[in-house]
């Protein structure tokens, strides 16, 4: 813990950009990995049973003919099939780990210090100061790279696309977790550390983050 402490102390920048950075992009791996599979295995199930549904359809009048037991294993053969495994598309989680180090991790480490400039120090009046100005300024700043800088990324014709149907719901969802979390970070954590710990609570956000984006994605296509 000594040693941590004294590479953030002697290498501040290279720490903490490079600390929030695995943490962002560690964010899209548990995303694909957990929720990922999630989804997948929702898919699968809901097709194998929309698909038992038609071939039971088709085979509903004819039960007493004499090929029935042909087709009846026919039908079970079709429905029970093996959920394929879930890949991690690491192309994906490539494109977030860019976003967060151009943007995310670098806009946070020079904001955190510029607010501790300006209002250094503790008590409760500069620390609500604090994540106001985070959450009127950093907040709207960082989502919308999200969203606007994965959609560029990905050549998407639209690149504004997800920012325009996914800001607001994700806005407010994170104003009560990111003024929480930033009340500790501006009370608890020296300023030294502050950009690595927002990468820590960036880990959370981010996994609901890509899992939003993903989840609206995949609902827009089907529409």
């Amino acid at each position: 813990m000594n040693r941590l402490w004294t590479l953030f102390r002697s290498y501040p920048y290279i720490s903490n950009v490079v600390g929030y950075t695995t943490l962002f992009a560690s964010a899209d791996l548990i995303q694909q990995s957990v929720l990922g599979d999630e989804q997948e295995r929702s898919a699968q199930l809901s097709a194998d049973t929309s698909e038992e549904h038609a071939l039971s359809l088709t085979y509903k009048e004819e039960d007493a003919t004499p090929g029935h037991s042909e087709k009846a294993h026919f039908k079970d053969s079709v429905s029970v099939k093996s959920i394929p495994n879930h890949s991690i598309d690491l192309a994906q989680t490539a494109r977030v780990a860019l976003v967060g180090f151009f943007f995310h991790s670098n806009f946070n480490y020079h904001w955190l210090r510029a607010l501790e400039r300006m209002f250094p120090g503790g008590g409760a009046k500069r620390i609500s100061l604090k994540v106001l100005l985070d959450q009127l300024i950093a907040a709207p700043a960082t989502i919308s790279a999200f969203y606007i800088g994965l959609s560029t990324l990905e050549g998407k014709e639209d690149p504004f696309a997800d920012w325009k149907n996914k800001f607001w719901a994700s806005y407010k969802t994170g104003v009560v977790y990111w003024s929480t979390m930033q009340a500790v970070n501006f009370s608890l954590v020296p300023p030294v550390a502050r950009t690595v710990f927002a990468g820590g609570i960036a880990l959370g956000w981010t996994i609901f983050l890509c899992h939003f984006r993903q989840q609206k994605t995949e609902s827009h296509t089907h529409t």
